[in-house]
């Protein structure tokens, strides 16, 4: 189910991917032409790169469902639900799971503000969107099949933390993100896959 699951994952570019199940899911749409319309769409934190209001209306219909934390669910219109790490909630019969995204050796995102990952069950598949982190205890954690991780450094893991993380939450595949349009490049999704051969799965998506 896992390599079914993956063949219906579009990243967008950035932390931006879309998930076309049952349900049209979205996390952290940024600089987006447009595309299906949303079923759900979850937001990590209230960075400009991620809580992008101009980029969620191109994707929202009325049923739409926005997930997010406090701070940017202020910037949207609809149906917008506030959750917290911790929180677990069902939403057009896809169970949410909100766990904990920070940074332990800068100060971009704080602890204390209470930014998210999230964990979607995808046709009994796992899905983690780590959000804008770094490599944290929690992730040890998780129970996961497919992990979407930051490998770019500066604002979240670099590739070699983002490679550690890997091993700790042991996905069946793990897919880089957080380069190419702010910082990062194609390298550091490359170092990434080239360091955990034979440990973990990499897959690298082209730019949907």
């Amino acid at each position: 189910m896992v390599k079914e699951v993956a063949k219906k994952l579009a990243w967008l570019g950035h932390d931006g991917f879309r998930i076309d199940a049952a349900k049209t899911i979205y996390f952290d749409p940024y600089q987006i032409s447009g595309g299906p319309k949303a079923d759900l769409i979850l937001i990590t934190h209230d960075h400009f790169d991620h809580c992008s209001p101009e980029d969620v209306v191109k994707i929202q219909q009325p049923k739409t469902v926005i997930v997010t934390e406090k701070v940017a669910a202020k910037k949207f219109k609809g149906d917008v639900r506030i959750v917290k790490p911790g929180d677990s909630i069902r939403v057009h019969e896809v169970k949410v799971e909100a766990v904990p995204s920070y940074n332990v050796d800068k100060d971009f995102h704080p602890k204390k503000n209470s930014w998210l990952g999230f964990i979607v069950d995808v046709e009994g598949v796992r899905v983690y969107h780590a959000g804008d982190t770094d490599f944290i205890p929690e992730m040890k954690e998780f129970k996961v099949d497919i992990a979407l991780l930051p490998v770019s450094g500066t604002y979240v893991m670099t590739a070699d933390q983002a490679i550690r993380a890997a091993l700790a939450i042991k996905p069946k595949l793990a897919i880089p993100m957080h380069y190419g349009a702010i910082v990062g490049d194609d390298k550091d999704a490359e170092k990434f896959k080239k360091a955990l051969e034979g440990k973990v799965d990499v897959l690298i998506l082209s730019k949907s």
